[in-house]
Protein backbone atom coordinates (compact mmCIF):
# COMPACT_ATOMS: atom_id res chain seq x y z
CA UNK A 1 0.00 0.00 0.00
CA UNK A 2 1.41 3.38 -1.02
CA UNK A 3 1.87 6.10 1.58
CA UNK A 4 1.72 9.77 0.61
CA UNK A 5 2.86 12.67 2.79
CA UNK A 6 2.89 16.40 2.03
CA UNK A 7 4.46 19.19 4.03
CA UNK A 8 5.33 22.84 3.49
CA UNK A 9 8.01 25.04 5.03
CA UNK A 10 8.86 28.71 4.60
CA UNK A 11 12.56 29.33 4.02
CA UNK A 12 14.04 32.81 4.31
CA UNK A 13 16.01 32.44 1.08
CA UNK A 14 15.36 32.83 -2.62
CA UNK A 15 14.23 29.87 -4.75
CA UNK A 16 17.71 29.87 -6.38
CA UNK A 17 19.37 29.56 -2.96
CA UNK A 18 17.07 26.68 -1.99
CA UNK A 19 17.64 24.99 -5.36
CA UNK A 20 21.41 25.26 -4.87
CA UNK A 21 21.08 23.12 -1.73
CA UNK A 22 18.88 20.59 -3.54
CA UNK A 23 21.39 20.39 -6.40
CA UNK A 24 24.27 19.74 -3.99
CA UNK A 25 23.27 16.11 -3.47
CA UNK A 26 26.76 15.15 -2.39
CA UNK A 27 26.16 17.12 0.84
CA UNK A 28 22.86 15.34 1.58
CA UNK A 29 24.51 13.09 4.17
CA UNK A 30 25.54 16.22 6.10
CA UNK A 31 21.99 17.47 6.70
CA UNK A 32 19.76 14.43 6.28
CA UNK A 33 20.09 11.86 9.07
CA UNK A 34 18.31 9.29 6.88
CA UNK A 35 20.97 9.40 4.15
CA UNK A 36 23.98 7.20 4.88
CA UNK A 37 25.66 7.50 1.45
CA UNK A 38 25.02 9.03 -1.96
CA UNK A 39 26.71 8.59 -5.32
CA UNK A 40 25.85 10.62 -8.42
CA UNK A 41 25.59 8.14 -11.29
CA UNK A 42 24.65 10.51 -14.13
CA UNK A 43 24.33 14.24 -14.80
CA UNK A 44 22.23 16.07 -17.37
CA UNK A 45 23.57 18.48 -20.00
CA UNK A 46 23.41 21.34 -17.46
CA UNK A 47 25.54 19.35 -14.96
CA UNK A 48 22.66 18.66 -12.58
CA UNK A 49 22.37 15.18 -11.01
CA UNK A 50 19.94 13.13 -13.08
CA UNK A 51 20.48 9.72 -11.46
CA UNK A 52 21.85 8.89 -8.02
CA UNK A 53 22.37 5.85 -5.81
CA UNK A 54 21.48 6.41 -2.18
CA UNK A 55 21.73 4.35 0.97
CA UNK A 56 19.05 5.40 3.44
CA UNK A 57 18.15 4.19 6.90
CA UNK A 58 14.77 5.00 8.39
CA UNK A 59 13.47 3.52 11.68
CA UNK A 60 16.23 0.94 11.57
CA UNK A 61 15.46 -0.27 8.04
CA UNK A 62 18.23 0.23 5.47
CA UNK A 63 17.60 0.54 1.76
CA UNK A 64 19.79 1.04 -1.27
CA UNK A 65 17.90 2.88 -3.97
CA UNK A 66 18.52 4.48 -7.34
CA UNK A 67 16.51 7.60 -8.12
CA UNK A 68 16.05 9.50 -11.39
CA UNK A 69 15.65 13.29 -11.15
CA UNK A 70 13.85 15.81 -13.34
CA UNK A 71 14.35 19.55 -12.92
CA UNK A 72 11.71 22.14 -13.70
CA UNK A 73 11.69 25.93 -13.30
CA UNK A 74 9.84 25.63 -9.99
CA UNK A 75 11.60 22.64 -8.43
CA UNK A 76 12.79 19.08 -8.73
CA UNK A 77 11.01 15.75 -8.86
CA UNK A 78 12.18 12.14 -8.82
CA UNK A 79 11.07 8.58 -9.37
CA UNK A 80 12.45 5.30 -8.14
CA UNK A 81 14.50 3.23 -10.58
CA UNK A 82 15.43 0.41 -8.20
CA UNK A 83 15.28 -0.42 -4.50
CA UNK A 84 15.66 -3.30 -2.07
CA UNK A 85 12.72 -2.24 0.12
CA UNK A 86 10.29 -0.33 -2.14
CA UNK A 87 8.02 -1.09 -5.08
CA UNK A 88 7.76 2.57 -6.03
CA UNK A 89 8.66 6.08 -4.91
CA UNK A 90 7.97 9.50 -6.32
CA UNK A 91 8.73 12.85 -4.81
CA UNK A 92 8.76 16.53 -5.57
CA UNK A 93 10.04 19.77 -4.11
CA UNK A 94 8.05 22.75 -5.44
CA UNK A 95 9.61 26.16 -4.78
CA UNK A 96 7.20 29.12 -4.64
CA UNK A 97 8.68 32.63 -4.23
CA UNK A 98 7.22 34.66 -1.36
CA UNK A 99 8.28 38.26 -1.94
CA UNK A 100 11.91 39.00 -2.77
CA UNK A 101 13.71 36.90 -0.19
CA UNK A 102 11.61 33.94 0.96
CA UNK A 103 10.44 30.68 -0.58
CA UNK A 104 7.53 28.46 0.32
CA UNK A 105 8.72 24.90 -0.24
CA UNK A 106 6.16 22.15 -0.76
CA UNK A 107 7.54 18.62 -0.31
CA UNK A 108 5.47 15.68 -1.56
CA UNK A 109 6.53 12.05 -1.23
CA UNK A 110 4.79 8.80 -2.14
CA UNK A 111 6.39 5.50 -1.15
CA UNK A 112 5.13 1.96 -1.76
CA UNK A 113 7.00 -0.48 0.49
CA UNK A 114 7.63 -4.10 -0.48
CA UNK A 115 6.99 -5.53 2.96
CA UNK A 116 4.25 -4.47 5.35
CA UNK A 117 5.33 -2.60 8.47
CA UNK A 118 3.31 -1.84 11.61
CA UNK A 119 1.43 1.45 11.39
CA UNK A 120 3.34 3.06 14.28
CA UNK A 121 6.68 2.41 12.49
CA UNK A 122 5.35 3.87 9.26
CA UNK A 123 4.11 6.99 11.09
CA UNK A 124 7.41 7.38 12.97
CA UNK A 125 9.46 6.94 9.80
CA UNK A 126 7.26 9.33 7.82
CA UNK A 127 7.44 11.98 10.56
CA UNK A 128 11.24 11.83 10.72
CA UNK A 129 11.61 11.86 6.95
CA UNK A 130 9.24 14.81 6.50
CA UNK A 131 11.04 16.76 9.25
CA UNK A 132 14.40 16.20 7.58
CA UNK A 133 13.07 17.02 4.11
CA UNK A 134 11.58 20.34 5.26
CA UNK A 135 13.14 21.56 8.50
CA UNK A 136 16.50 20.04 7.60
CA UNK A 137 16.40 21.67 4.15
CA UNK A 138 15.55 25.02 5.76
CA UNK A 139 18.39 24.74 8.27
CA UNK A 140 20.93 23.74 5.59
CA UNK A 141 19.83 26.52 3.22
CA UNK A 142 20.18 29.16 5.93
CA UNK A 143 23.64 27.79 6.85
CA UNK A 144 25.09 27.93 3.33
CA UNK A 145 23.32 30.88 1.71
CA UNK A 146 25.42 33.98 1.11
CA UNK A 147 25.17 36.59 3.87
Amino acid sequence: MAITEVREVLIEATPDEVMAVLLDMESLTEWSSAHQAIEILERDAAGRPSRARQVVKIVGVSDEQVLEYTFEDDGVSWTLVSSNQQRAQSGRYTLMPQGDSSTLVRFELTVDLLMPLPGFLIRKGAQGLMDTATKGLRKRTLEVRPA
